[in-house]
């Protein structure tokens, strides 16, 4: 029997591991099913699912290059069962009641908080695109030659490389 993506067949699962369990075929092949294709809910301990010497039904996602086959025990449930179970209106998923949340509390108004900062003039009087490019350049060429100053001074080096 030679496996094929896209087809279903039935293992034993030989192996767990934290990351997801190997299962293996008749004809000996063997395939791994990651935690994430276990099953349609959130699996933390893949223990909870399945057990060494389970037959269980899968699905080949893939056979790579070098042989390995990637498998997926909750694409080979029926199509219904297939999605996470549904939120009941008013309920968790465990069914317990859903208790409603109190309303936030407005955020106090003032300038104490940091949003209402205002970082830039709104105006747009800046002129043409070349004027503010200009602006940046020389603003930005200043706040250069002030940083390799100060470093320049804590160093004790001079421009040039050479000690004072």
């Amino acid at each position: 029997m030679q496996l094929e993506v896209g087809e279903i067949y039935e293992g034993k699962v030989t192996g767990i591991t934290k990351f997801g369990a190997f299962v293996t075929f008749e004809n000996g092949q063997t395939g791994m099913v990651h935690i994430s294709e276990v099953a349609p809910t959130f699996v933390n301990e893949i223990k909870d699912f399945v057990t060494e010497g389970q037959m269980v039904k899968v699905k080949v996602l893939s056979i790579s290059e070098e042989g390995k086959v990637s498998l997926s025990m909750k694409k080979a449930l029926p199509e219904d069962q297939q999605r996470r179970p549904e939120k009941k209106d008013g309920f968790r998923r465990d069914n317990r009641p859903r208790t409603p949340r109190p309303p936030r509390p407005t955020p106090p108004q003032g300038p104490a908080r940091p949003g209402d900062f205002e970082w830039q003039s709104r105006k747009n009087d800046s002129g043409s695109f070349e004027d503010m490019m200009s602006r940046f350049k020389q603003l930005s060429d200043e706040k250069i030659s002030d940083l390799k100053r100060g470093n320049e001074t804590r160093r004790g080096y001079s421009r040039r490389g050479q000690q004072k």
